[in-house]
């Protein structure tokens, strides 16, 4: 592994992490200077090809990048400033597409967003 591809995997390591390519690069150009946006995307191209990153994008926003690629979740995102947070909720998704709504498709996967405000934007909103 190069140091390149470790910095941008250190900076993608944690929990409920979204970033986008230039939020990658800030932070992993604070770790290694030299690293060049262009090796940042290439990077998490190859990230998202291999499977190892999930390519997020949410009501027409920057693609953000999720390295929780192999435990199966949801996502919650604020529709005011943005914020992902991954979910884990009960029961299987795949329950709530009756047989005759799938149309004969073998489904092969279901991905859930909810959408809502965050604390932070909903204590921001005007009170009606």
């Amino acid at each position: 592994m190069t140091s390149q591809r470790r910095v941008v995997a250190e900076v993608l390591d944690g929990e409920h992490v979204h970033l986008t390519a230039d939020e990658v690069h800030a932070r992993a150009a604070r770790l290694l200077p030299e690293i060049s946006r262009a090796t940042v995307y290439n990077t998490l191209g190859e990230l998202v090809t291999l499977g190892e990153v999930l390519e997020v994008s949410t009501d027409g926003r920057a693609k953000r990048y999720d390295p929780n690629a192999h435990h199966p979740h949801h996502h919650l995102v604020c529709s005011g400033c943005g914020l992902i947070r991954d979910v884990h909720p009960t029961g299987d998704p795949l329950a709530g597409l009756p047989a005759g709504e799938r149309f004969g498709f073998a489904v092969s996967g279901v991905e859930v967003t909810y959408r809502g405000l965050c604390p932070a934007c909903a204590s921001d909103a005007p009170q009606v």
